[in-house]
C-alpha cells in the first residue's frame, strides 16, 4: 500500500507542477498533415527520436521532446535532401528559366518562386507534404493594415511600412519574370503570382529559414545564405537558451546540438539571436516575453518634441547626427543606455560651449544641475513614451472588440509589444527615480540654453 501511495504521488506532484507552469501541449504527430511531412522526411534520409510536434498554449506549434535532451547532445541533424536552398530550385524545372532570364534575380526572389510554384502543383509538387505544413498566414508587418501599423512604437512604424513597401515591389518589378514562367503553370500567371502569394512565400522565407551560406552561383545576384528546413523550422525562439547550429561539411547535414538540454515533455528551443523585441515582431511576427534583450527605442523627433523651447536645437541635432549619435537612443528596465545619456549630456550645454560638445561625446562630464536636467529629460521622455504605449493599448482594446481573426492575431502580436515596452518604461522610471546622481571630478559647468522641458 505504502508504494501504491508513493506512485500516487509522484503523479500528482508531476500533474501539479504541469499545472503550475500553466503551460499544455497536445501532441500533433497523429495528424495527417504531420504524418506525411514525417514520412516524406524519412524517405530523405532524416530520423527523428528525440523531438515531436506539439501545440503549446503559449508559444502556438513547436517541437516537444519525447526523451529528456542533454547538455551537448546532437538535437536534430537534417539533411541536405531535405532542405530546399537555391541549389534545389536551380535544379528543379524552374532551372531553365531562371538561367535563361534576360537579368539575374536575387536567391530570396529564386526561393520565393520555388515555393509559389510548388504550393500551385498542389499534391503534385515534390515538396507538397512541405508546403502543407507551412503556415498559411503570418504575424509579421507585411500582412498588417494600417490601423495595426498605426498602432505600432513611433521607431518601429517606419520599418513596418518599408517592409510591406518591399514585398510589393517584388511583386510588382518582376512580372515579366513571372510571365516568363507561364510554360510550367495550369492558371494564368495573374492568378497564381498574385501579391497574397508573394506575401506568403517572402513570409515563409523570412520568417522560417536558416543561415547557410551557398557559394557564388552566376545565374543570381547578392548574398545567397538561406535555406529552408522542414521540421527543424518548427523549433521556436527563446532569448535565454543556447545551441549550437549550422550545416556540417562532414554528415552533410544542417545540425542542432543543445548547450543547455531540455526535460523530457518539454518544449524545446533554439535561440534566434541577441534580437530585442522590435526586432523579432519584425522579422519573425512573434514577441518574447520578459525579453532580456528588449529596450524601448527614443525617436529623434520626441527629442525634438521636448526640447523645442531650445534655441541652438537645430544646431545640436545636426552635431549629434553628423557624429552617428542619433541611432540607438534607447531606454531599458535599468535605465537610460550610455548612448541617450550623452546625447542629452551634450544636448543639455548652451551654444557658447560648442567647442567642449566633441569631448562631451567622448564622455567628458558635465555639471551637477546639467547631469540633473539630463536625468529629469529621462523621465519625461519615459512619460511621453507610456502616455502613447497606454494610448495604443486602448485603441487595440477597442478594436478587438471588432475585427476579424486575421486582424485579431496581428493585434494580439502589436499589444504584446506595447505591454512589453510598458512594463520596460516603468521599471526604468523607477530606476531613475531612485539612482543618485554620481559627482564626477572633472565638471563642464553652463548656463541652461532651454527654457523647460515640456
Amino acid at each position: 500500500m505504502r508504494g501504491r501511495s508513493r506512485r500516487a504521488g509522484r503523479a500528482a506532484r508531476k500533474r501539479k507542477q504541469k499545472q503550475d507552469s500553466g503551460f499544455q501541449s497536445v501532441s500533433l504527430c497523429h495528424q495527417p498533415q504531420y504524418v506525411r511531412l514525417m514520412k516524406f522526411l524519412h524517405q530523405r534520409g532524416f530520423t527523428s527520436t528525440l523531438l515531436q510536434p506539439a501545440l503549446f498554449t503559449d508559444t502556438g506549434r513547436g517541437l516537444q521532446a519525447l526523451k529528456t535532451i542533454k547538455p551537448g547532445q546532437l538535437v536534430i541533424s537534417l539533411p541536405q535532401s531535405c532542405l530546399i536552398t537555391t541549389s534545389t530550385v536551380l535544379e528543379s524545372y524552374l532551372g531553365h528559366y531562371i538561367k535563361s532570364w534576360k537579368s539575374r534575380i536575387s536567391p530570396l526572389l529564386a526561393l520565393c518562386v520555388f515555393l509559389v510554384c510548388e504550393r500551385h502543383r498542389g499534391e503534385a509538387s515534390d515538396w507538397f507534404p512541405y508546403t502543407n505544413a507551412l503556415p498559411i498566414t503570418y504575424t509579421c508587418p507585411a500582412y498588417f493594415t494600417d490601423d495595426v501599423i498605426a498602432l505600432l512604437p513611433t521607431s518601429v512604424r517606419r520599418r513596418a511600412s518599408e517592409q510591406r513597401d518591399a514585398v510589393r515591389e517584388i511583386h510588382s518589378n518582376n512580372q515579366d519574370f513571372y510571365r516568363s514562367l507561364r510554360p510550367v503553370l495550369s492558371q494564368p500567371v495573374e492568378e497564381v503570382f498574385t501579391y497574397e502569394t508573394l506575401r506568403w512565400a517572402w513570409c515563409s522565407v523570412n520568417t522560417r529559414s536558416v543561415f547557410m551560406s551557398q557559394p557564388p552561383n552566376i545565374f543570381l545576384f547578392g548574398e545567397d545564405v538561406y535555406a529552408l528546413a522542414p521540421f527543424l523550422d518548427l523549433l521556436n525562439h527563446r532569448p535565454d537558451v543556447q545551441v549550437e547550429a549550422g550545416f556540417n561539411d562532414v554528415t552533410r547535414c544542417y545540425e542542432i546540438k543543445s548547450v543547455s538540454g531540455t526535460l523530457c515533455h518539454q518544449q524545446a528551443f533554439i535561440n534566434y539571436g541577441s534580437h530585442d523585441n522590435q526586432r523579432l515582431m519584425l522579422e519573425y511576427g512573434f514577441v518574447a516575453p520578459s525579453n532580456p534583450h528588449s529596450v524601448v527605442y527614443v525617436d529623434t523627433d520626441l527629442l525634438c518634441a521636448i526640447l523645442k523651447g531650445d534655441r541652438s536645437l537645430d544646431q545640436k541635432m545636426k552635431f549629434l547626427r553628423d557624429n552617428d549619435f542619433l541611432q540607438n537612443l534607447t531606454l531599458s528596465s535599468e535605465g537610460p543606455s550610455w548612448r541617450l545619456m550623452t546625447a542629452l549630456r551634450l544636448l543639455s550645454l548652451p551654444q557658447t560651449l560648442y567647442p567642449h560638445w566633441r569631448a562631451v561625446l567622448l564622455g567628458q562630464a558635465v555639471s551637477k544641475d546639467r547631469e540633473d536636467w539630463s536625468m529629469q529629460t529621462v523621465k519625461t521622455l519615459c512619460q511621453r513614451l507610456l502616455q502613447d504605449t497606454n494610448t495604443a493599448l486602448d485603441k487595440i482594446s477597442h478594436l478587438l472588440q471588432q475585427c476579424d481573426e486575421s486582424v485579431r492575431e496581428q493585434l494580439d502580436v502589436v499589444r504584446s509589444l506595447r505591454q512589453e515596452e510598458s512594463c520596460i518604461l516603468g521599471s526604468c522610471l523607477e530606476s531613475v527615480d531612485g539612482s543618485p546622481i554620481q559627482q564626477p571630478d572633472e565638471l563642464l559647468t553652463c548656463q541652461p540654453d532651454v527654457d523647460t522641458v515640456s
